[in-house]
Order: structure tokens, then sequence, then C-alpha cells
């Protein structure tokens, strides 16, 4: 169950017309920032941002089904499903969770992992992609 400060930042990203990716992101956050903070582990990065997506689908968010194998996007198909009923999660599935996560790596969430699988990532869009992010990040970027 996602924190009740992780959904306020969510519904405020919604109100502003940001992306629904953006809203998704708060979920990640917080996803990181329980693995480093020791309540469970997580295996990869990646791990991490998959559990985080699919909290942000459970919660709601309109996120495209991911592209992969058909049972990555059934899985997330019935996370969307999950989302549209109001029910609270069974306790045993949760507990068996965490229990699974409490013995993978805590060191999958530093600084240098997310810095290699976000530059990973990145190889993967292409050049193009690249300079277009980067341009609408200066575009969009805060005052200081």
């Amino acid at each position: 169950m996602p924190e009740q400060r992780t959904l306020e930042r969510a519904r405020e990203d919604a109100r502003e017309g940001k992306s629904p990716s953006t809203q998704a992101g708060e979920f990640v956050r917080e996803e990181i920032h329980h693995v480093r903070e020791g309540k469970h582990g997580a295996r990869s990065p990646q791990q991490a941002i998959a559990i985080g997506l699919s909290k942000a689908r459970r919660a709601g968010i309109k996120l495209s089904p991911p592209k992969g194998p058909k049972a990555l996007r059934k899985k997330a198909a019935q996370d969307e499903r999950a989302g549209k009923q109001h029910r609270l999660p069974s306790k045993t599935r949760s507990r068996a969770t965490e229990g699974a996560l409490e013995h993978a790596s805590r060191k999958s969430t530093n600084s240098k992992a997310l810095s290699q699988q976000a530059e990973r990532a990145a190889a993967g869009r292409g050049k193009k992609a690249r300079r277009q992010s980067a341009e609408k990040a200066a575009r969009t970027r805060k005052a200081a």
C-alpha cells in the first residue's frame, strides 16, 4: 500500500497536467526510498522500478501497457484492474512478498546502480530521443 504522501504527490502531478509516467515516478521514488532505508531489498534497480510502477497502476495511474513478454503485459493489466477495484490487499500475500524481498540486496538502489540503469535505458532509446529529452528538460526546468 503506498504512503499517503506519495498518493498526494501523484494527485498533485495529475492536477498540474503532468504525464502519467511523471505521476508514476512518485511511486518509483517511494520504492527506491524503501530499499535505501532498509524496509526491504531488490535484486536490481529494474525490480525496484517495476514494483513502483505496479503500485502506481494499482493506485489508478493510467500507464500504457509495457512492451515485453505476454506475462508482463498480463500482470500490468491485472494491476490496472486492481486499481479500479477498491479492496485492501491480502495480508498473506503482502507478507510473503515482503519476506522474499528482505533477502535481496540493499545495494541495488545506490546512486551508482541507478545511474548505470539510467544510462542503459537512455542508450536503448537512441541519440535523437536523448537529445529531445535533454532539450525538453532544459525548457521545463524550474527557475532556480
